[in-house]
């Protein structure tokens, strides 16, 4: 999934339903300790390589303006990490993808190629989606295989289905007994939230008491689910976060009808992808399937702003809060449409659905960023249902995970060229015992500028500003970008063991320790490319480019 926090789904306490998602999980198991990389690209890199992003190139995006020339930045997947794709179709299987890619650098993504990076030159035998991070939901940027074709008017959603059933039946036709590898991976539910009345109108009313309720009972859902530790901390709102109750009525029916429309896109997806379940199961193929569902490539989003975002000219223009409200409220039922073109939610729902932690996407500083749920689900392998798991774990663990369970093997090289290490760890050793310490003890994080280090229960974080949302604000009020300077930095210090939503800073009771972690992290950074920093300051300033190329705003408005 794209987008999703941790308190979004009914699965994981949250109240937006989540039927498939539930019955996944009731049958199989809830990880409630697993990461991410704080945003898309790299977090897609890291699984299907199983290797940290920096050090598969992939530290930032594969976008005009926000890669960079260095090892760790220039966002090309090198031919020395294979992916699970490579790998699993090295071991007999047919290999599928649909929806989101993500990884393919912008100057490659047209039908001229170089289809190297694309996903076909990755290991998938046919793939059906889109390249980028983001796509308009009813006219998506759509390729199929190594050519652009022309979207069938449905929703997006309706089409990666219906072309993982086909894939998936045409090669029982042909070979019955030969597996498949299906990475379905919708562009649900990142911006824009894009969804039909029928599935929006389910939640009218549902959330007019607001995001600060939303909250409290989430923390609550949490709390009986199992899937929070009992002694867990609801944090205070985030400073950026207004009061619902400070809000106009005005206000309030706007934010509402955002959170309706992502409540119901998120049920819609989830739907979806039960069509994908239920064909499994009628063919006699779910007991005989391992699937592993991650909700969220990152925490919930940041990038709809204070108010909301319905379409992006609100960017670039010099408009104060209430006038941007005043122009959202004008085209609140153009929200969840195909008018809709870039439809966000605020902020305050942002931090809504990443309940019980702090900060959001973007932020690899905070768990809010990094922190999300995964459902292991294999009626045939993995005989307790319903079980909670708390081993600590990351996406880079997915790939060696599969191979262990399955009894698939790494190689040591894939066409001739020789392999980096793995650098995941594998998590089946969890599926059977909940005891189990964790095995996955050490995790750097690094998200322009936001960075941290993980080191058996302990953690250490620097958040840096300004972020993406600064540099707009800057931008429209025709202000210059400051540079970041990565030495004022703060850092802070927390017991993750016994401070499971980091409330409480040691940094200053236990300054030995922090020393020691941030230690660690520049050995990480070293090791995994991290490596001259780069921050939204250069991505905004076109330090990131090639000579002549323009900058990442003017780029992505040429690519729209």
């Amino acid at each position: 999934m794209d987008d999703v926090g941790f308190g979004a789904s009914s699965t994981f306490g949250g109240l937006i339903q989540t039927p498939t998602f539930d019955s996944l999980a009731n049958n199989g198991l809830r990880y409630t300790n697993f990461h991410t990389c704080a945003i898309c690209a790299p977090t897609r890199a890291a699984l299907l390589t199983g290797r940290n992003s920096g050090a598969v190139h992939e530290s930032g995006f594969s976008h005009i303006g926000a890669s960079a020339g260095f090892p760790g930045w220039d966002g090309r997947l090198p031919s020395t990490a294979g992916t699970i794709a490579e790998v699993l179709r090295d071991n007999g299987y047919n290999t599928f993808a649909v929806g989101k890619y993500g990884v393919t650098p912008d100057e490659e993504a047209t039908d001229a190629g170089p289809f190297d990076h694309w996903p076909t030159g990755k290991g998938f035998d046919h793939f059906f989606g889109f390249l980028g991070s983001q796509t308009d939901q009813y006219k998506p940027d759509l390729v199929e295989d190594q050519a652009h074709v022309k979207p069938d008017g449905r929703h997006l959603n309706e089409q990666i289905t219906d072309k993982a059933i086909t894939y998936i039946d045409r090669q029982k036709k042909a070979a019955p007994n030969k597996p498949f590898f299906l990475y379905y991976s919708p562009g649900a539910v990142h911006a824009p939230h894009q969804v039909s009345a029928e599935w929006s109108n389910l939640y009218k009313g549902k959330f007019d008491a607001g995001w600060d309720a939303y909250r409290e009972a989430t923390f609550e859902n949490q709390k009986k689910l199992g899937v929070i530790p009992a002694n867990a901390v609801l944090p205070a709102r985030n400073q950026d976060v207004k009061a619902w109750e400070t809000l106009s009525p005005e206000e309030k029916k706007l934010y509402a009808r955002f959170m309706e429309v992502y409540a119901g896109y998120l049920t819609y997806t989830d739907h979806e992808i039960g069509l994908v379940i239920n064909h499994l199961k009628e063919i006699k193929q779910l007991d005989n399937t391992l699937i592993f569902v991650i909700i969220g490539d990152n925490g919930a989003s940041k990038e709809g702003t204070d108010n909301g975002v319905v379409e992006r000219s609100a960017y670039g223009k010099q408009v104060t809060a209430q006038q941007h409200i005043q122009e959202n409220l004008d085209r609140i039922g153009e929200i969840g449409t195909a008018l809709g073109n870039e439809t966000n939610y605020p902020l305050g729902w942002a931090q809504a659905t990443n309940t019980p932690f702090k900060l959001w996407k973007q932020d690899a500083n905070a768990e809010g960023g990094t922190h999300n749920p995964l459902i292991v689900f294999y009626p045939k392998g993995i005989k307790e249902k319903g079980g909670i798991r708390n081993q600590y774990g990351h996406v880079i663990d997915v790939l060696p995970t599969t191979l262990e369970f399955i009894g698939g093997n790494i190689p040591a090289e894939i066409r001739g060229i020789k392999q980096q290490e793995v650098q995941g760890t594998s998590l089946a050793y969890s599926f059977e015992n909940a005891a189990a310490p964790s095995r996955h003890t050490l995790q750097h994080y690094y998200i322009f500028g936001n960075r941290s280090i993980y080191k058996d229960g302990w953690k250490a974080e620097a958040a840096h500003h300004p972020d993406f949302i600064d540099f707009a604000k800057y931008q429209s009020a025709g202000q210059p970008i400051p540079d970041g300077d990565f030495e004022k930095d703060t850092w802070e210090l927390y017991n993750l063991t016994e401070d499971f939503s980091e409330n409480n800073n040691l940094a200053a009771k236990y300054p030995e320790k922090l020393a020691e972690l941030k230690k660690v992290f520049d050995e990480q950074a070293k090791k995994n490319n991290l490596y001259p920093f780069i921050d939204w300051s250069d991505v905004f300033k076109g330090r990131t480019l090639k000579a002549g190329t323009k900058n990442f705003l003017e780029a992505r408005s040429e690519r729209k």
